[in-house]
């Protein structure tokens, strides 16, 4: 992995984490930085996966970005659609 790539992909997973927090309204409860955490980890996932399929080339390629835009979407769907749940009580809470 270049370093453009690995610049490439946390900057967009950054903006897809940060679109997604704005646009899920109803999910209040889910931390500021989990989508966008959510979206640099899939958008680097993207990369790693395209760069071991011997996609070569100097930087990032079409490929490559197009997967990282959908990997750091459905990263950050799957937290906002997730994160906003009640958990399992914890042992002290059962009663």
């Amino acid at each position: 992995m270049t370093g453009l790539s690995l610049i490439a992909a946390v900057s967009v997973g950054a903006v897809i984490g940060a679109a997604g927090r704005m646009l899920a309204t109803r999910c209040r409860t889910v931390p500021v930085w989990l989508p966008l955490a959510a979206g640099v980890a899939a958008a680097l996932l993207a990369t790693v996966l395209t760069r071991m399929t011997a996609t070569d080339g100097p930087g990032p390629t079409l490929v490559e970005f197009v997967l990282q835009v959908l990997f750091a979407a459905a990263g950050v769907t799957l937290v906002a659609l997730t994160g906003d749940r009640p958990g399992t009580p914890s042992s002290g809470e059962i009663r």
